[in-house]
C-alpha cells in the first residue's frame, strides 16, 4: 500500500526539492517553461506570456493540500536558482505503481542534475512512500532523457509508438522505463543519498 505524505523537502548534494511558491512563476517561465527547447520534450506548447505561467503554478500550489500530491521545484543549494521540476503521478490503488516526470531548464543540461533530483525522488518513493513501481517514459527523439533513466537503474521496457502528440501536432515515439522496488532495494541496499524533511 502506498503510504503518501505530500510533497516534503528533499535534499541532495547539490539540489533542495521544494514545494513551490507564487512568486516562483517568473523562474520558471524564464528558465524553462517559454524555451522551446525544453518544451520539445513536453506535451504543452511553450508559453509565450508570464501570466500563463503563473496560472499554472498557481494550480500547482493549490493542489498542495492533498496528500497524493507529489510535486517539487529543483532548486540549486548554491545559488538558489530554480532549474526545473519533477513529479510523482497517475498514482495506481491496485498495483501501488505510478509515473515520474521531469523538466529541466536548458542552461542547465547536461550536469549531472537530472540525474540527481531523479535519483532522490525513486529513492523517497520507493523508501518512504512503499511504491511497488516507477515507470517514465521519452521522446525516442530525445535520447538523453533515457540516459538519465538509465543512471537511475531504469531498464528500458519497450517504445510505443505515436504515444504522444506534442503542441505542433506531431506524434512521437516513446521510449517506456520502468524499476522496481525490489531491484532498487537490492542494488542500494540501505544506503540513503538524500534528506527528506517536513515542510
Amino acid at each position: 500500500m502506498i503510504h503518501y505524505t505530500g510533497t516534503p523537502k528533499i535534499e541532495t548534494d547539490r539540489l533542495i526539492l521544494r514545494k513551490f511558491e507564487i512568486n516562483d512563476a517568473q523562474s520558471v517561465f524564464d528558465h524553462w517553461l517559454s524555451d522551446e527547447r525544453v518544451t520539445d520534450n513536453r506535451i504543452n506548447a511553450a508559453h509565450k506570456s508570464v501570466s500563463e505561467t503563473m496560472e499554472r503554478v498557481h494550480k500547482i500550489v493549490n493542489q498542495y493540500e492533498s496528500e497524493d500530491f507529489c510535486y517539487w521545484a529543483i532548486e540549486l543549494k548554491d545559488t538558489g536558482e530554480l532549474i526545473g521540476e519533477i513529479d510523482l503521478y497517475d498514482f495506481d490503488s491496485a498495483t501501488d505503481n505510478c509515473e515520474v516526470s521531469y523538466s529541466l531548464g536548458y542552461k542547465w543540461w547536461n550536469q549531472g542534475y537530472g540525474t540527481e533530483a531523479l535519483r532522490a525522488v525513486v529513492e523517497f518513493g520507493f523508501r518512504t512512500m512503499n511504491i511497488h513501481k516507477i515507470t517514465a517514459a521519452h521522446n525516442t527523439d530525445n535520447p538523453a532523457s533515457g540516459r538519465i533513466m538509465s543512471k537511475v537503474g531504469m531498464e528500458q521496457e519497450g517504445i510505443i509508438r505515436h504515444m504522444i502528440r506534442n503542441s505542433k501536432n506531431q506524434y512521437k515515439d516513446c521510449a517506456v522505463y520502468g524499476i522496481l522496488q525490489e531491484d532498487y532495494m537490492k542494488h542500494q541496499g540501505s544506503s540513503h543519498s538524500v534528506i527528506v524533511t517536513a515542510d
